[in-house]
């Protein structure tokens, strides 16, 4: 499936969530964010929300440091 991440186009296998896409891209259980078209979508939520093709995300990874 095409999606758009970050403003790249990526081939990603079938992905029916947003949490499978997180799985998929092995983000932390903490400090990550996803936004798809333009909504922010809670955690809670990331296994109800279904991906289609073509959609576009937007993923924040916080970093620590100083």
């Amino acid at each position: 499936m095409q999606l758009v991440i970050n403003g790249q186009m990526v081939l990603a296998p079938q992905l029916d969530t947003v949490a499978d896409l997180a799985n998929w891209m092995a983000l932390p259980p903490f400090g990550s964010a996803v936004e798809l078209n333009g909504i922010v979508i809670k955690k809670a939520d990331h296994a109800s929300t279904p991906l289609k093709e073509g959609d576009s995300l937007e993923i924040v990874r916080l970093v620590g440091g100083g």
